[in-house]
């Protein structure tokens, strides 16, 4: 890979439309969301219990958010490791269930190559039959930009 000039966009530097590989998560299984629950903390009964899940109207345990959310950075990585995310932000459309898993891709909206190289990432996890779940956007900039700080 050719390195940039620090503040300047490699040659290879991706273009507004660029597509960002699909990659597939889970299935999420009840052990791994008890994992979860116990390495982060968040061992709400909603996410551990079927009961506490029917009793709030849902068919079955709802995967952690930011469980998923921790998905889209190795999608990122994957498609080019000379990136870091500097903003993310999401929407949760609907839930993932136990037992269900995500699909997440991307694409470029977005790239600016001087004096500063970022790109403007729109983000996408589809879970069991293609539904859209989570709607996110990331700003990543490439690795010669010092962050502010």
């Amino acid at each position: 890979m050719i390195e940039a000039v620090a503040g300047l966009a490699p040659p290879d530097w991706p273009n507004a439309g660029d597509e960002i590989g699909a990659q597939s998560f889970g299935p999420f299984d009840s052990a791994a969301l008890t994992r979860y629950a116990i390495v982060s903390g968040d061992d709400n009964p909603l996410h551990l219990d079927p009961a506490a899940a029917r009793a709030a109207g849902l068919a079955g345990t709802p995967v952690h958010g930011m469980l998923m959310l921790s998905c889209f950075e190795p999608v990122i990585m994957g498609w080019r490791r000379d990136l870091f995310i500097s903003r993310f932000s999401a929407k949760f459309l609907r839930p993932v269930l136990a037992g269900e898993g995500i699909r997440v891709l991307g694409r470029v909206l977005r790239s600016q190559g001087n004096p500063r190289p970022e790109l403007i990432l729109r983000l996408t996890a589809r879970g069991p039959g293609d539904s859209l779940v989570i709607l996110a956007e990331a700003a990543v900039l490439h690795k010669s930009v010092t962050p502010l700080g």
